[in-house]
């Protein structure tokens, strides 16, 4: 099943059922107004949206009309949680070396996570404003999940009973803020803006076995200004599955229904050729592409993004079709 929350003027937008090849789609009104009705009462309302949505597919839906992203806003708009990890230690790695530090031992038996902002995430189309290019504007490709309810305690295995929804996400990140967050030792704030997440969140079945215990086996698309920079996967190095992120969370509270748990960043070891470390699969985000610059030059060469740039992330599945729908914005200056 696949989900989507159209603009309507309000808060919270209008939920939609969207089909399976993102050609159509379907108000749920009837079953249900907004995403977070749904995750209250995931067991009663999602096999009424799931016999809409095959209607939708079947092309038996009376009142179906063509699905347009950019009407989207994030399929869930405000959430009560939103916890980002850094489940991809070569991220971590990469980061580190190039500033001359080691890895400490328990950032690979424990997961990194920040908790950012969920009172104002941004649709996939819309643009991403920044107050000035001197931020060091910076995208960071993601995958996503929104639980139903988790409760304390509860161990990485049986978290991933507790994921309803998976998506893609573009978790801007503001890097010359960030040093100087970090030094007063109390995490990122201002260094992280709204978060943008994709069209469209699916269930774990629209997956097919590309879903392997927790962990998504496709390959995340990054094009900047359009240029394709980034054909990283996202599942055999993540270093954390995504049942371990939420146990994270859950050591010590409950995780409500609502709640968003990203990846991080995701990121793939480099391959040694001809004596010199090459990145292939390019890069999920600029910050590493320049710590990259910095191992092996000495300093880095890329600058952070500018107004006018445009990202664009998209996950496709097996068949070739996009998963999810993309996400395609343009860095913009706030209005006058």
């Amino acid at each position: 099943m696949k989900l989507a929350t159209y603009k309507d003027g309000s808060r919270d937008g209008q939920l939609v059922v969207v089909s399976r090849d993102l050609g159509t789609a379907h108000y749920a009104t009837g079953i249900a107004s907004k995403m977070q009705q749904v995750l209250d009462d995931w067991g009663f309302l999602s096999p009424q949206l799931q016999d809409l949505y095959d209607q939708l597919n079947s092309g038996r839906a009376r009142h179906a009309f063509p699905f347009d992203p950019a009407q989207c806003m994030a399929p869930l708009p405000r959430a009560y949680q939103w916890a980002d990890g850094s489940a991809y230690i070569n991220h971590v790695e990469l980061v580190r070396k190039a500033r001359n530090s080691e890895v400490p031992e328990s950032f690979y038996t424990d997961p990194l996570m920040y908790q950012g902002g969920s009172d104002d995430f941004i649709g996939p189309c819309d643009d991403v404003v920044v107050p000035s290019e001197a931020m060091g504007i910076d995208f960071e490709a993601e995958i996503a999940v929104i639980t139903g309810d988790v409760k304390m305690g509860t161990n990485a295995d049986q978290a991933l009973d507790g994921i309803r929804l998976v998506m893609i996400a573009n978790d801007v990140s503001l890097r010359n803020l960030i040093p100087a967050e970090l030094a007063k030792g109390f995490g990122f704030f201002q260094s992280k803006p709204a978060t943008a997440f994709g069209p469209v969140a699916v269930t774990l079945d629209e997956l097919g076995d590309a879903w392997d215990h927790g962990r998504v086996n496709l390959t995340v698309q990054s094009t900047w200004n359009g240029r394709k920079v980034g054909m990283c996967d996202a599942g055999p190095e993540m270093t954390f599955h995504f049942g371990q992120l939420i146990a994270h969370i859950a050591k010590t509270r409950n995780v409500r229904a609502g709640s968003i748990v990203g990846s991080g960043t995701v990121s793939n070891k480099g391959v040694e050729q001809n004596g010199r470390m090459e990145w292939p699969k390019g890069y999920s985000c600029i910050a590493e592409k320049r710590c990259i610059e910095t191992i092996q030059d000495g300093k880095p060469t890329t600058e952070f993004m500018k107004f006018g740039d445009t990202i664009r992330i998209e996950v496709k599945g097996k068949d070739g079709a996009s998963l999810f729908g993309a996400i395609d914005q343009t860095i913009a200056a706030p209005a006058a």
